[in-house]
């Protein structure tokens, strides 16, 4: 099985040696958004829920390259630098996500890169047909 590296300008580019997204056979593997505005690259906003409002709109982007939607959507991977953040990060998440939900972790770290409150990444499947 071959894999192909998805990429949009409609995402942040990569700010290091991955890909925004790679498909491998009927899979796609987003790598984690984080909360970037995709034509500066700057961080956007202080909280929580804007922060995950963008990461979750990258990571549309990245899906959307790959001709997939949210509804493709098999598992999440949420980190969140508080736990204190899960409400309003899951009030804005569920927002985007319809049953039957995409399995989900979500995990406290340390910290994110450029200071970001939170990143999403996701691992859909492309629908035979």
């Amino acid at each position: 099985m071959g894999k192909e590296q998805i990429f949009t300008s409609q995402a942040p580019a990569a700010i290091g040696p991955y890909s925004q997204g790679i498909i491998a056979g009927d899979f796609v593997y987003t790598s984690g958004q984080l909360p970037m505005d995709p034509e500066t690259g700057a961080l956007v906003g202080d909280s929580v829920e804007v922060q995950t409002v963008r990461a979750l709109e990258n990571a549309g982007a990245v899906l959307a390259a790959a001709g997939l939607t949210f509804e493709d959507v098999v598992k999440t991977t949420v980190f969140l630098c508080d736990m204190a953040d899960f409400a309003a990060m899951n009030s804005v998440y569920a927002t985007y996500f319809s049953a039957p939900y995409p399995a989900r972790s979500c995990v406290a770290v340390a910290a994110l890169p450029r200071g970001a409150r939170v990143e999403i990444e996701m691992v859909a499947v492309r629908r035979q047909s």
